[in-house]
């Protein structure tokens, strides 16, 4: 297995990567700037013996001498330019208070420790310098230049203390307590959670000044702690009363020109397949058989374009949100509810406007043809998922002939996409049970199913379709495209050594064989102790997915194009594409100038999103365990560091750490390298993946944090 495995990780492609060993080479070239190498002295510094890394490092010094980092002294032999290189990216800080710089330029691994941050902050755009001191394992460097601020305002806990007090940040990422100057509280009494924005920062201060600007509320009560994750990361709370009164003057009713320029399909059977609770309903589905054996399919997307006119109060607001977010126990949505869920919404038994991409299709789900047009329907049922898998499983109940040939055909499509190298990463998700003021009763997983892969396959069947025509058959550049890039072979290479001791391989040799070894590992680890640990790992190994207008195809979904065109109640950028498409179907003209721009702020708030969400079940994990300190849980060691180890519970899946300092059988050390740690004397290992039985020591709301210990073999 080992052989197959080596062979299958591409040793003919080399095991370093373009940005790793440009950030070795600058590494070197900075710790001796009067000094003189060329591509075979580098290659020994940095032990590349690997033919295709040596061809590499000759590429890189050829464009570092065009970029003006170096200078060629001699034919073949390399300089540093200037004695101070500089590199500009954005921090990513440890609770520790060292953060590293992720950078375009070079690597994601210059390390910069705390006494060299001058004051930078967590997501901060900053330029650094890159040190002459210098580690084998990495590049280090001096924050020079804060260049932006990632943001002023934090959350926490004011801590008041007689003639001063502090703001304790709520974010680990936050290391410093905020000075309030008592004239700057506005209110805000000790213990209440609030929002204080830094009003300056002198170097020699150790900590920032700032005045409180909103008063959240006293901690763990629900509402205070869902805002106060709304405000960490950046996020609306609610509409303003002018946005709403701009929602309310929308006219609902439909003009003649509406319906003379629209394609009919009332009277096409149509449907919508949603979660239980939804209450914003994008998307439905048409279906109609043809006399020539074929299938009519029509993926029917909300119109908001219609509604939101460009550049006005709304479209701003819109924008501004980028996305709706999903917490634990609300919906925090792009637009608002007159919008979201009136107007937009493909409720059944009312005409709605739609933009639609219409498929003629085999029973195989052959696409014969397609037209991508503005419609007008009227849905005929609303089903949950719950409903529509009933219907695939017991082949009864409404609308059984379509919903059944819609479900091979989506098979049919899912089969494709993995035949062609796509990847199959389906996590369960983490659901609550809320009793009395959201308080969790009880947790469960959220599984995947027919009929949500039937709603999934059309709807990435009318991504793809959209952003073919638009790039490949008109060939235009300007368009907001979803973007996944290949992913990194050192964080492969990691990735195939840990699933290594479970007895799994993976394959690098080509897309398709990396793909196809991956979902097999998916389909092996399904309800083993390792799956959540390895799927986990797995999506932590791949790239993350971005918009853009530079299109370099969807990896993960082996697409060569792709965009997202779905979702446009809770998603801007799905707007975006729906009023460039038209205006490349009309011929309009097209303003593109600021496209890019506004395609990475809708990247970002895609990731604020996300991370709030973690927040939220985070909070409610930790709200879940508060009444259970001193039970004892299964569970699967989930990551490993040098204070101690995480551990995720099987039953709930809620995470917390066992402290390196309550393991007193022996002095115990820690490994990154074998993500364990082990014991000095013993040898006793406690490894990523292991199963361990652990007691719930300690929960703190506050910082969203669980302590376990380990459990004896006698405790129950």
């Amino acid at each position: 297995m080992n052989k197959n495995r080596n062979k299958g990780m591409g040793s003919d492609k080399g095991g370093n990567t373009k940005k790793t060993l440009t950030a070795k080479i600058l590494g070197i070239f900075s710790s001796s700037p009067q000094k003189e190498y060329n591509y075979k002295q580098l290659a020994s510094l940095i032990s590349v013996k690997d033919s295709g890394d040596r061809r590499l490092i000759v590429k890189i010094l050829e464009e570092l001498k065009h970029a003006g980092s170096l200078k060629e002294v001699s034919r073949g032999k390399y300089k540093l330019k200037s004695k101070v290189v500089y590199v500009t990216g954005q921090l990513d800080m440890n609770k520790n208070g060292n953060a590293f710089l992720v950078s375009d330029d070079i690597s994601d691994d210059i390390f910069i420790s705390f006494a060299n941050l001058n004051t930078a902050l967590h997501k901060d755009t900053v330029k650094v310098s890159l040190y002459a001191k210098r580690s084998r394992s990495r590049v280090e460097g001096e924050v020079v230049e804060i260049i932006q601020r990632a943001t002023t305002k934090f959350v926490g806990t004011i801590d008041r203390s007689g003639r001063y007090a502090f703001l304790l940040p709520d974010s680990n990422k936050m290391i410093f307590d905020i000075f309030i100057p008592l004239d700057q509280l506005n209110g805000a009494e000790d213990g209440y959670k609030a929002i204080v924005e830094i009003t300056e920062w002198h170097t020699k201060s150790k900590n920032p000044t700032g005045r409180v600007v909103e008063i959240l509320g006293l901690p763990g009560n629900n509402d205070v702690e869902m805002h106060a994750i709304l405000a960490e990361f950046g996020l609306p709370l609610k509409f303003s009363p002018e946005i709403e009164a701009a929602a309310k003057k929308i006219k609902e009713e439909f003009t003649q020109f509406d319906y003379e320029t629209r394609t009919d399909f009332r009277d096409v059977t149509t449907f919508t397949i949603d979660p239980e609770d939804a209450k914003d309903f994008d998307d439905a589905l048409s279906f109609k058989k043809l006399e020539n054996g074929n299938y009519q399919v029509g993926v029917h997307i909300a119109d908001v374009s219609h509604y939101l006119m460009a550049g006005s109060d709304l479209d701003r607001e819109a924008y501004d949100r980028a996305t709706s977010v999903y917490l634990v126990d609300r919906v925090v949505p792009m637009l608002p509810e007159r919008l979201s869920n009136y107007l937009c919404s493909l409720r059944p038994n009312e005409e709605k406007l739609c933009f639609s991409v219409i498929f003629e299709m085999t029973i195989k789900a052959e696409v014969v043809s397609f037209e991508i047009e503005k419609t007008i329907i009227k849905s005929d049922r609303r089903f949950a998922y719950e409903e529509a898998q009933k219907i695939i499983e017991t082949e009864e109940g409404e609308l059984k002939d379509e919903i059944l040939t819609l479900n091979s055909m989506a098979k049919a499509l899912r089969d494709k996409r993995f035949s062609k190298g796509a990847f199959n990463f389906e996590h369960n998700e983490v659901k609550f049970i809320l009793g009395d003021n959201a308080v969790p009763t009880g947790v469960y997983f959220k599984v995947s199913k027919e009929a949500n892969n039937l709603i999934e396959e059309f709807m990435l069947l009318a991504n793809r379709t959209v952003a073919e025509y638009i790039g490949r058959e008109l060939k235009k550049k300007d368009f907001v495209y979803r973007v996944h890039a290949e992913p990194n072979m050192d964080k492969l290479e990691n990735f195939s050594s840990f699933i290594s001791r479970f007895g799994y391989s993976i394959y690098t040799s080509n897309n398709i064989a990396l793909s196809k070894s991956m979902n097999e590992i998916v389909n092996t680890i399904n309800g083993k102790p390792e799956q959540n640990i390895i799927e986990n790992l797995a999506v932590r190994a791949m790239s993350r997915a971005v918009y853009t207008t530079k299109n370099i195809g969807h990896y993960g979904l082996a697409f060569d194009y792709y965009t997202h065109f779905t979702s446009p109640i809770r998603r801007y950028q799905d707007v975006m594409v729906h009023r460039l498409l038209y205006d490349y179907i009309k011929n309009n003209k097209v303003d593109a100038s600021n496209l890019e721009t506004k395609c990475k702020y809708c990247s970002y708030q895609e990731q604020q999103a996300v991370m709030s969400e973690r927040s939220s079940i985070k909070y409610k994990q930790v709200e879940f365990l508060q009444d259970k300190i001193g039970q004892i849980f299964e569970g699967v060691i989930s990551g490993v560091t040098e204070w101690g180890f995480f551990v995720e519970l099987k039953d709930n899946a809620c995470e917390g750490l066992v402290h390196m300092r309550t393991l007193n059988d022996d002095f115990y050390i820690y490994d990154p390298d074998d993500y364990c740690i082990y014991g000095n004397y013993s040898n006793k290992r406690y490894q990523l993946g292991d199963v361990v039985r652990v007691k719930i020591v300690n929960v703190s709301l506050q910082k969203k944090q669980i302590d376990f210990e380990l459990a004896d073999v006698e405790e129950d």
